[in-house]
């Protein structure tokens, strides 16, 4: 659900302000909203208030800077050093630091250069000898693609220099290298020669450009031995600079933006001489800790509280509130973007919706049971507070985004084992190949004969521990229902999500919106107690058996849209097209149906090929079943699970949320002035 907000206004007088503000900060409940016009000043500091800015701000960037080329995550809590050496703190960081990080870069960069140059200089170093120093002689290096014609470059060189000059050239690669020894005062002659050839002369990059192909080879030489140790040895400086000075590097960065924070409060607040006045939102549930906050200041500061107006206030933020179970899934609605204040919040909808899609496209127990041990493994790094660096990606998830994603892993895991025994699958078939899960016809028929599907025995004979519910890989008799049984979460959430649309009109007193729900609402029903009705289009004539109740509520549905489109037509003209893309919507559901098969056959097909081996040779065969069934599978999973969890995102983003007006609008989140640094250490007054 949306925690609701209430709006406070709070004014002080100047003098106390900067209290006023690290008491607020240590509250960590006011979002505040910047003030804009009227007759006291707001917008940018000036004057004395200004320079004290910058000069904090300026020993924030250097400390931020700092910290990044250390590379370091945050360290174990530290003391905050008196406000007096904070200076002095980010400064004995620094120094070394940038000294090191001009070094690294160095030796970086000279490493890409030999790698990429490297082959190409050793050769041509070897072609020129002790030419490579003369002081008579200059050499013109070039490099020629398998396409270039050496013919061409040594008429033009002919042409303009005669006989003074010589070419040597060398394979490197799929490249040939080549260098023209000339007199030294003709080489601008032999450079416009290469460039009348199409080609043009090789330049080092860097500080090898100054040096002697010789000399640059003997510097890539000594890179090539050395770099790699040297490199190590410079990022186990780096290593041990920021065990040094990280802790109290970090501190001080905090409380220094904290300082900011309070020049950005009085930044978006209106400011008298006497005077400043600020104005927020705070969660009602946090109302108390506010009201603490302000009140050990007695009469000094004055505020007031009052509903915000979620009609017409588009700057009221959102904090989502949520149980227990629900709460971790908040990290998957983090790919979206906040529902709109007084709107609806769809998480709890994703986190019984999402995992439950996930586990029947999935549907088999020994895949749950990787993602269970996945899960377990997440939980047990956000136990130990450790993050996950993914530094592959340029990423880094800190521990309690891990604690998150391995609760919902797990919720998926758990559903996935569920309808694993409902399906029969584990890696696919392998169980129902050792008669652990087996097809009970009797059964079948007895559960889903009503739907007019038989399970012909043709003679087989089944027996095992367990009999199959839901057979979804016997495609000849149960694909129908299999399919059906997607599309009826179609079915629920579009209409669901037309339902939201209807009942947030009401609530905002938004006609247009009412009957545009009101009209799609009855559309997409009329439409689906047609396709029933008709067995799918394939009955036309019941359209007038109007003693089927399903055609009297299809019927009905028609009537509802055909109200709300006159309603609304000058708004939604097109709302009849708007309907037939609802009924794709609905059957958008079908992916639950068709990627699950598809991934339930992969994984029959890698059991049984592995099965077969056991099959054919024996024991030896089952060790080889073994190894090229778990290939088969990792490799099958690996390439399908991106879309196994694409899927069920996509129909809740786009088909149920689309409806609801959900990816129309949005609110800001609701970031609370927080204190970074210890409270207790909040003593140090902002100038």
């Amino acid at each position: 659900m949306i925690n609701p907000m209430q709006q406070v206004v709070i004014a002080t007088r100047k003098r106390d302000s900067e209290s006023v503000i690290a008491a607020l900060q240590d509250a960590g409940v006011l979002h505040l909203k910047p003030i804009t016009g009227g007759p006291l000043n707001t917008g940018t500091l000036a004057g004395q208030d200004a320079q004290h800015r910058r000069e904090d701000e300026r020993l924030l960037a250097r400390a931020d800077s700092t910290i990044a080329e250390l590379g370091a995550y945050r360290p174990a809590p530290a003391t905050l050093p008196a406000q007096s050496e904070w200076a002095d703190v980010v400064e004995a960081a620094a120094g070394p630091v940038s000294a090191l990080a001009r070094d690294r870069q160095e030796l970086q960069a000279d490493l890409d250069t030999e790698r990429a140059y490297g082959d190409t200089v050793r050769a041509l170093a070897r072609m020129v000898g002790g030419l490579g120093r003369s002081r008579r002689v200059a050499l013109v290096p070039f490099l020629l693609s398998p396409t270039d014609n050496a013919g061409e470059l040594d008429a033009a060189l002919r042409e303009t220099l005669g006989d003074r000059y010589a070419v040597s050239m060398e394979s490197v690669g799929a490249n040939r290298v080549g260098v023209v020894a000339t007199l030294r005062g003709e080489r601008d002659a032999a450079r416009a020669a290469l460039s009348r050839a199409r080609l043009g002369e090789l330049r080092l990059p860097g500080r090898f450009d100054q040096l002697s192909l010789t000399d640059a080879a003997a510097e890539m030489d000594q890179i090539a031995r050395t770099g790699t140790d040297r490199q190590r040895q410079l990022n186990d400086q780096r290593d041990q600079l920021a065990q040094t000075h990280g802790p109290a590097l970090f501190a001080v960065r905090d409380a220094l933006k904290d300082r900011v924070a309070v020049h950005d409060v009085r930044a978006v607040s209106a400011r008298g001489k006497y005077s400043l006045a600020m104005q927020g939102y705070v969660p009602v549930d946090r109302v108390p800790a506010l009201q603490a906050a302000l009140g050990k200041f007695g009469d000094a500061v004055s505020y007031e509280l009052h509903p915000v107006d979620e009609h017409h206030d588009d700057a009221v933020p959102v904090q989502l509130k949520n149980n227990s179970y629900v709460r971790p899934f908040q990290t998957v609605m983090g790919l979206m973007s906040l529902p709109k204040y007084g709107s609806f919040d769809p998480t709890w909808v994703v986190a019984v919706f999402f995992p439950l899609f996930f586990g029947i496209i999935i549907a088999d127990i020994g895949y749950g049971l990787l993602f269970l041990l996945f899960g377990m493994w997440l939980l047990g790094k956000a136990r130990r507070n450790e993050g996950w660096d993914l530094s592959f990606f340029g990423a880094y998830v800190p521990p309690a985004t891990l604690r998150d994603l391995g609760y919902v892993t797990n919720v998926m895991a758990a559903w996935s084992i569920l309808w694993g025994f409902l399906t029969g699958e584990f890696f696919g078939t392998l169980l129902e190949h050792m008669h652990f899960f087996y097809v009970n016809p009797d059964l079948l028929n007895n559960l889903w004969g009503w739907t007019g599907a038989r399970y012909e025995e043709h003679g087989e004979k089944h027996y095992g521990l367990i009999p199959i519910v839901f057979p979804r890989l016997e495609t000849g008799y149960f694909s129908n229902i299999a399919l059906v049984f997607a599309l009826l979460f179609g079915i629920l959430q579009v209409l669901w999500g037309w339902a939201i649309r209807i009942q947030q009109g009401i609530k905002h007193r938004d006609s247009a919106h009412t009957w545009e729900g009101i009209a799609l609402f009855g559309g997409v029903f009329g439409l689906v107690m047609m396709a029933f009705a008709t067995r799918a289009g394939k009955d036309f004539g019941a359209f007038g058996n109007f003693a089927d109740p399903r055609v009297l509520l299809m019927y009905l549905g028609f009537a509802a849209f055909v109200i709300g489109y006159l309603r609304v037509i000058k708004h939604f003209p097109m709302l009849p097209i708007e309907l037939l893309s609802q009924g794709g919507a609905v059957m958008s559901y079908s992916r639950i149906f068709a990627v699950g098969l598809v991934s339930a056959i992969l994984a029959k097909l890698c059991t049984d090929v592995g099965w077969s081996m056991y099959e054919r040779i024996g024991f030896i065969g089952i060790l080889l079943g073994i190894v090229l069934g778990a290939v088969l599978h990792f490799f099958v999973l690996a390439l399908t699970l991106i879309g196994h969890i694409v899927q069920p995102l996509r129909l809740h983003m786009v088909e149920f949320l689309n409806p609801t007006g959900f990816n129309n609008e949005t609110s800001p989140a609701y970031n609370p002035l927080r204190r970074l640094s210890p409270a207790a250490n909040s003593s140090g007054q902002v100038k």
